[in-house]
């Protein structure tokens, strides 16, 4: 009987240690799944990152060209003005020259 009992004991406790040792492994794939998963979103978190840096380049050349754009439409806006106002006084001129009508 008492072989009997120490039998019994003795398969509970393999029984224990083969159910720890298959959820050790459980475990033991969930961990190695989750570090690969976390591995993947360190490179797409990189990939990520890289193409911000390239979208905030762009977005400073994008800001220095229409910055000139501006300067040079202002200029040429200047330029027209005074075009504009140089052909006023060459017209001005121009009216002040012709005789006036008669009407008799």
């Amino acid at each position: 009987m008492a072989a009997t009992l120490s039998s019994i004991k003795a398969q509970e406790h393999s029984g224990r240690e083969e159910a720890l040792q298959r959820r050790n492994e459980e475990l033991e794939r969930e961990v190695k799944k989750s570090l690969e998963r976390e591995e993947r979103m360190k490179e797409e978190l990189m990939r990520a990152w890289g193409r911000l840096r390239v979208a905030e380049e762009a977005e400073e050349r994008l800001c220095c060209q229409l910055g000139e754009l501006e300067a040079e439409a202002l200029n040429q806006a200047r330029e027209y003005r005074a075009r504009i106002m140089e052909l006023m006084d060459h017209l001005s001129h121009a009216h002040s020259l012709l005789p006036e009508p008669s009407f008799s």
